[in-house]
């Protein structure tokens, strides 16, 4: 976290610093994509980005690299994630209510959460799903997953609607918000395929795999020779297409932000999404590697993200002091196209 960030965000603490510059590197490290795109926010926003992105991928963490073991979950190292899952869940709710949190995740995001009046309860189905994924290995069908994307996705969508600022009511953003959480995560477990199921996951659904002629047995089995079977293609092209409509749902929302936060929002969408047709370009070897967005149109994104925010920037500058600004009553004249 620069200071400079900080000192707009009006974070003058010393222990609130440093729990913020904490969860700015946990970004800038595993969220190379996101943290691009935060960098497109007026800097007194970032943090409170930095700190919601920081206490998932803690979480995060906590599920799937706790222990060193990637590839056992039904064994004593399960029991050892739920605990450390408790222990991190009953300090947020300490720090919640008032007190002083143990760890630096969830001292920036109580900070966050009251500078900002984020509704507690998505904090708590975020855990609801942490915890899941620590016994639950496969969905049954897109509902099912659904379901645990609700915590898992969706809500840190509804989070960050505070943060970004909306021209009209919150609620009306919401759905929209939730929804483009849900088509990042459907687009990590795509590109993810193969490194979850070295964890026993599974989150493409059973019914759409087996539709196809493909179960876990068979993306064991290309995980382990490097094949990659038609009818797994097949499956993940089906998958794919979900992971595509959800994006189709989620794109009406961005014009609904606040105009100086759309370019992060926008790049953040650009990007993920060419993460699909990054996957396709590779052949659809989720199963033996990541997929990766080229180097050249992550920084065209980018560039272009830098400009749309130099234009909302003099707009707003330019905007005369009566102007209803981010209310329902400007959004005809401040929507920008996709």
């Amino acid at each position: 976290m620069t200071a400079r960030e900080l000192d707009a965000a009006g974070i003058t603490e010393p222990r609130l610093r440093d729990a913020y510059t904490h969860c700015r590197r946990l970004n800038a490290r595993h969220g190379r994509t996101y943290f691009l795109a935060t960098r497109l926010l007026p800097p007194e926003r970032r943090p409170a980005v930095h700190a919601l992105y920081g206490f998932a991928r803690h979480a995060d963490d906590i599920v799937d690299v706790c222990d060193g073991d990637l590839r056992r979950l039904a064994d004593g190292g399960t029991e050892r994630r739920a605990a450390a899952l408790d222990r991190l869940g009953d300090d947020l709710a300490h720090g919640l209510a008032g007190g002083t949190g143990a760890a630096p995740v969830t001292v920036a995001l109580a900070d966050t959460s009251r500078r900002y009046g984020i509704e507690h309860r998505h904090f708590t189905d975020f855990l609801g799903s942490m915890r899941s994924d620590l016994t639950v290995t496969e969905y049954a069908d897109y509902g099912a997953l659904r379901t645990y994307m609700h915590g898992s996705a969706a809500v840190i969508g509804l989070q960050m609607v505070p943060v970004l600022g909306t021209v009209v009511p919150r609620e009306e953003a919401a759905p929209y918000a939730a929804e483009l959480g849900v088509a990042f995560q459907l687009t990590n477990f795509l590109r993810d395929v193969g490194e979850d199921l070295d964890r026993g996951r599974i989150y493409v659904p059973q019914d759409l795999l087996a539709a196809h002629g493909v179960d876990r047995d068979l993306l064991r089995h290309c995980r382990d020779t490097g094949r990659t079977e038609t009818r797994v293609v097949d499956a993940l092209r089906a998958f794919e297409a979900l992971t595509r409509a959800a994006y189709d749902r989620a794109a009406p929302g961005v014009p609904l932000l606040d105009p100086v936060t759309r370019p992060c929002i926008r790049t953040a969408f650009v990007l993920y999404r060419g993460i699909l047709d990054a996957v396709a370009a590779d052949g659809w070897a989720v199963l033996h590697r990541r997929a990766v967005v080229p180097r050249r149109r992550r920084a065209l994104t980018a560039a272009d993200g830098l400009l749309r925010v130099t234009a909302a920037r003099l707009a707003t500058r330019r905007r005369p002091p009566d102007s209803p600004g981010t209310t329902a009553a400007s959004s005809a004249r401040t929507k920008e196209a996709m």
